[in-house]
């Protein structure tokens, strides 16, 4: 298991968040330009640095800054706990993405969050338990979240589609107060923009054997990091401090890109926040 963000993705990311030239960030690390270069393009610096400084100066938390330097990784995830919900990562070249498969044990209703790059598994996945996809809930519209979205729709063309993008007919629009139920679990939305206008985190909760709520997040948050604030580093920021990390600590976290997490460990160890 590694992170979705190396350390040099991190010091980059809030490098760019913090508006803070690589110039000004290789100083504050007693580095050259060209180590910092190295460092952001492969995670490793070829000499040592000064990470207390760099945190400070791109508004990074020092010490879990360090923690990363460190090696630090969340605790891996034994899914046993939810014994209805899948993750399923399909890639394109060298980008994999996470799309999840949730369903009642009785009922066998399906809802399914992204869609990732090939439909395939996802089928397998729905032949295999033998169910019935009745919800297709969209975290945001990039192209890696939803390239399978039409053979999707044309396998199951009566799946209810939600979504918070612009532009989309009113009856698949998420609402604030939405409440959507599958089977005994409940479903229920918040906006979590600022990497995507429409970024959007699913809460499924409700769980047989009292098992935690469940966050299904898109790219707002990865274990370690956050999501690339393409049209506000403040808002996703923000958003992700409000709407996610609110959420009991025991809730399981479920980015699109890396391993899963929970609100305790980020809390802990992510040096965004």
């Amino acid at each position: 298991m590694q992170l979705e963000d190396h350390l040099g993705d991190i010091i980059r990311k809030a490098r760019m968040m913090s508006n803070v030239s690589a110039a000004a960030a290789a100083r504050a690390a007693g580095l050259t330009d060209s180590d910092l270069a190295t460092l952001e393009g492969t995670g490793r610096s070829p000499k040592p640095a000064d990470y207390r400084k760099l945190a400070e100066l791109i508004g990074l938390d020092a010490a879990r800054l360090t923690g990363i330097v460190d090696g630090w990784l969340p605790a891996a995830t034994d899914l046993g706990r939810w014994r209805e919900l899948r993750c399923i990562t399909t890639s394109d070249g060298e980008m994999a993405v996470n799309c999840f498969l949730a369903w009642d044990e009785v009922t066998r209703e399906a809802a399914l969050f992204d869609t990732g790059w090939d439909a395939g598994p996802v089928f397998e996945e729905i032949e295999k338990h033998g169910l019935q996809l009745k919800h297709l809930f969209i975290t945001h519209s990039h192209e890696d979240h939803v390239a399978a979205v039409d053979a999707v729709r044309e396998r199951f063309p009566k799946a209810r589609w939600h979504c918070s993008t612009a532009g989309a007919p009113p009856d698949q629009r998420n609402r604030p107060n939405d409440f959507i139920h599958l089977g005994s679990l409940r479903i229920t939305n918040r906006d979590t923009p600022g990497h995507a206008d429409d970024g959007t985190t699913y809460i499924l909760g409700n769980w047989p054997e009292d098992a935690p709520a469940v966050a299904i997040v898109g790219d707002a948050i990865f274990a370690g990091s956050m999501g690339r604030g393409n049209p506000s580093w403040s808002l996703a920021r923000q958003k992700v401090r409000d709407q996610i990390l609110s959420l009991p600590a025991d809730t399981l976290i479920c980015p699109g890109h890396g391993p899963l997490t929970t609100v305790g460990q980020e809390k802990a160890n992510n040096p965004f926040f």
